[in-house]
């Protein structure tokens, strides 16, 4: 059995929509609309076992999960969800030991859920420009239990003069103008490598998909991914009025060959 200890991270889970993610300290106390939850009555308990609070209210002491944390980070970015990140990595084939650069660290939130596939013996390459966002992440990454599987750089990958990575096994791009920099992307990538845009509008979409057209990659897919949850009781089984809708747009692709004379040298490089 897996004991609850100081600085151990919990999920006091009262229902789907009221849960609080802490780090526990022996002398702090959470104060909530259901009563105060006191650390110290978590500490040494077991992972799934309750507490009650001050108002006769039942909290569950769960283990957070990858979902969990992504779910609670600090926002700096509009982040990519989970029911999102799921498809990226079902479709790119993402796994352990793979190689991953990323360009638009954001929140951190897709590189934190990355990191945690491919590890113990793959890496996330992140590149952002914005110092700010890129400390918020920065604590994400850290608060996941992720970072010795990333590195984050302050770079503009747009006007890059040379690659800062090679060889990797997928690019995740969140950008707003993701179409600049796929001629870099197409360098830094194994032949067949997989390459993930998110895309907030469609006519991000139709300039992406001629870019990477131009840029000889196949298998050139856009999605959108709806999440509808259902409350399930007894006799009164409906759709939930709550549910994340649409989020953004998905654009996939791989690396290929087609024999263009304009990417001929490029593809000696390779």
């Amino acid at each position: 059995m897996e004991k609850i200890k100081q600085n151990s991270y919990v999920l006091f889970y009262f229902n789907h929509s009221k849960k609080w993610l802490v780090k526990l300290s022996k002398k702090e106390s959470l104060h909530t609309h259901i009563g105060v939850i006191k650390h110290a009555d978590a500490i040494g308990k077991e992972y799934g076992a309750r507490l009650t609070t001050n108002k006769d209210k039942y909290v569950y002491l769960l283990k957070p999960t990858i979902y969990d944390y992504i779910m609670k980070i600090q926002h700096g970015t509009q982040i990519v969800y989970p029911k999102d990140i799921g498809y990226i990595i079902a479709r790119a084939g993402i796994a352990n030991g793979q190689k991953i650069l990323e360009i638009g660290t954001g929140s951190g939130s897709l590189t934190s859920f990355v990191a945690s596939v491919v590890k113990p013996r793959g890496h996330v390459y992140t590149f952002d420009v914005d110092d700010n966002f890129m400390k918020i992440a920065e604590k994400n990454i850290k608060k996941a239990g992720v970072s010795k599987y990333v590195t984050q750089q302050n770079l503009d990958l747009k006007t890059a003069k040379t690659l800062p990575v090679e060889n990797i096994d997928a690019a995740l791009i969140d950008l707003g103008d993701p179409w600049t920099v796929i001629p870099i992307v197409r360098k830094m990538l194994k032949g067949s490598g997989a390459v993930f845009a998110i895309c907030p509008t469609m006519n991000q979409l139709e300039k992406l998909t001629m870019a990477l057209t131009e840029n000889e990659f196949t298998d050139i897919e856009c999605t959108e991914h709806i999440l509808r949850t259902i409350d399930a009781r007894e006799g009164k089984t409906r759709h939930s009025f709550q549910g994340i809708g649409h989020t953004t747009y998905l654009c996939y692709a791989r690396k290929a060959y087609f024999g263009s004379p304009n990417l001929k040298k490029t593809h000696a490089s390779e």
